[in-house]
């Protein structure tokens, strides 16, 4: 069985998750959140060992941790291709405006529907561009697990002022990507409490 755990961290509340499967060691982190030393030192004292490091999207709030966490654990960062301008621009990715300039170093870009396999643990790719354009949700179907980054909060959305960002282009994700899968998935947002597809449906006035 998979389990999925949490951590927040940082001036914006962001939500790092790792996933593993229950009884072993071996974690998959999603989104570094600021303290790459601080994650590494606490999934060892639990006996954990990161396998793998993947972004749903490269703002600053969800990455500052990833190069510090990536050298301490000399394991792979993965990300959607459409997200590389991203990680490669201070400017693009709201870093160099938060006062801490940062660029991210990925291993390996990956494609919309594309599936990654690290440690056994499988998860679909799903680009869901709007908050960025290279923004993804990683999905475990077997598990119905969706990790959205800030694709979708509990009630509402990820905002799209920011560089990259497109309302009609995040709708389009929503209806098209997210809102199609079970209504009993369980969904893990960037920030705030998780929630179901089916529940969004009903209450969030964005996904109407």
């Amino acid at each position: 069985m998979l389990k999925i755990g949490k951590i927040v961290m940082g001036s914006v509340q962001t939500n790092c998750y790792f996933v593993y499967k229950e009884g072993e060691k071996k974690i998959i982190v999603i989104d570094p959140a600021d303290r790459g030393e601080y994650l590494y030192d606490s999934f060892k004292e639990k006996g954990l060992e990161v396998a793998g490091i993947v972004l749903t999207h490269a703002h600053f709030d969800h990455v500052w941790g990833c190069n510090k966490l990536r050298e301490l654990t000399g394991v792979n960062v993965y990300a959607l291709e459409e997200e590389r301008d991203l990680c490669e621009s201070a400017e693009l990715n709201v870093s160099e405006m938060a006062g801490r300039p940062y660029i991210v170093t990925v291993d390996e870009y990956l494609r919309d529907g594309e599936e990654l396999t690290i440690e056994g643990i499988t998860m679909k790719i799903i680009g869901t561009p709007g908050h960025t354009k290279g923004s993804c949700c990683l999905y475990f179907e077997d598990e119905g697990i969706l990790v959205c980054g800030d694709t979708l909060f509990e009630g509402s959305v990820g905002r799209t002022d920011l560089p990259t960002g497109s309302w009609s282009t995040l709708s389009r994700s929503l209806k098209e990507k997210v809102l199609v899968l079970p209504d009993d998935t369980k969904v893990f947002p960037g920030h705030g409490g998780s929630t179901t597809i089916g529940d969004e449906k009903k209450y969030n006035p964005y996904c109407a």
